[in-house]
């Protein structure tokens, strides 16, 4: 029996459309090879909302992704729309979906390919056979705090003011989310915090730690935010899952990403505890390329990969695309970004036309 799912898609600004495009066709080819029915539903957000509606986040786009099983998102923003309020930019669609969704654990993973272990910037003794996930808190800490804001004080001098700010239940549910991971992976968890500084940190290190007796098989460690960046560039094989909060998260993440080599090659997968999870890739809207053919889809598909898996429980749909796009790379086949000196480096379309074709010739596994 066919099974049906309806899937908000946020093409975005930038390169998001044209990944974007790939993405669904890959998704309706996997659909057909695995019984599986989608209904696409388009919506606005980001710059190209603004545009048309003066928002980032219209009302009708955030219900559209409410009604929906899952949402796929491609990338938001560009240089026209960074004069704007702050109120008014995309990224504040994006904060907006967010919570509006209540989506308060982003999963982020940083999975060296093997075909792609000289892309890396690092040493390949250094990064060859990373495999890491960081859990990152997304609906708190230091972006959603209060007060926040610009205030001129009675001496007339302007002062920016940040609050970061965790309740005991917004740490252990991430916490729990955290530990659930780890013990599908290899079972160590590092918690990042800056405790030995920050009030807020010293709660986040409390809770996380007095969480660790509900987990006995899962090996926890704590690490200061500066010193988790330090040992990401010196030594990423000894992290498995890592936790942290909005702000540290933001920054690690990026960091664990590049470790792989592009940025255009990864993922993420961001969930609360019901309702539809939002689907992304790691990189950004890429103006300078947008419109040219230059952009690699792939993260955008692994996007939609991880859509199947965690979104909609649909594992062998997942694991065909994600079969796919490894072959595609032992065989050879690069984007731009992706291309090591002499290799001849395909277009967003070209990419993912040989991906449906690998798709089609590909047996599902036994």
């Amino acid at each position: 029996m066919t099974e049906q799912f309806r899937i908000a898609l946020l093409p975005g600004d930038g390169i998001g459309p044209e990944i974007m495009a790939v993405a669904v066709a890959v998704l309706e080819q996997v659909g057909q090879l695995c019984d599986l029915k989608f209904e696409f539903r388009a919506a606005l957000i980001g710059g190209a909302a603004i545009d048309q509606t003066g928002q980032p986040l219209p009302p009708e786009t955030l219900e559209t992704c409410r009604q929906s099983d899952a949402v796929l998102l491609a990338a938001i923003g560009g240089y026209q729309w960074d004069a704007l309020p702050r109120q008014q930019r995309p990224e504040t669609g994006l904060l907006g979906l967010r919570a509006g969704l209540e989506l308060f654990a982003n999963l982020r993973p940083a999975r060296i390919l093997p075909q792609l272990v000289d892309a890396s910037s690092l040493k390949r003794e250094v990064v060859e056979g990373v495999d890491i996930m960081v859990v990152r808190e997304l609906t708190g800490g230091i972006y959603f705090g209060q007060p926040k804001g610009i205030f001129t004080t009675e001496t007339g001098q302007q002062r920016g003011v940040n609050t970061m700010a965790y309740s005991a239940d917004e740490i252990d549910r991430i916490g729990r989310v955290a530990f659930e991971t780890a013990r599908q992976r290899q079972g160590r968890l590092c918690s990042v915090d800056k405790a030995n500084v920050l009030e807020v940190s010293q709660l986040w290190r409390d809770r996380i730690t007095a969480l660790a007796s509900d987990y006995p098989d899962v090996e926890l460690s704590h690490l200061y935010v500066d010193n988790a960046a330090m040992q990401l560039l010196r030594w990423p094989k000894q992290f498995d899952t890592i936790v942290t909060g909005n702000l540290f998260g933001d920054i690690l993440s990026d960091a664990a990403a590049m470790l792989t080599g592009s940025i255009g090659m990864l993922p993420s997968a961001s969930v609360g505890a019901s309702g539809p999870g939002l689907f992304e890739p790691v990189h950004g809207s890429a103006p300078d390329i947008a419109g040219q053919d230059r952009a690699n889809p792939l993260a955008q598909v692994l996007s939609a990969a991880l859509l199947l898996r965690y979104g909609l429980q649909q594992s062998a749909a997942a694991d065909r695309i994600e079969r796919a796009v490894s072959s595609l790379l032992e065989q050879g086949y690069r984007t731009a970004d992706i291309a090591a000196a002499g290799q001849t480096a395909l277009g967003c379309r070209a990419m993912g036309e040989a991906l449906q074709q690998q798709l089609a010739t590909a047996l599902p596994q036994s």
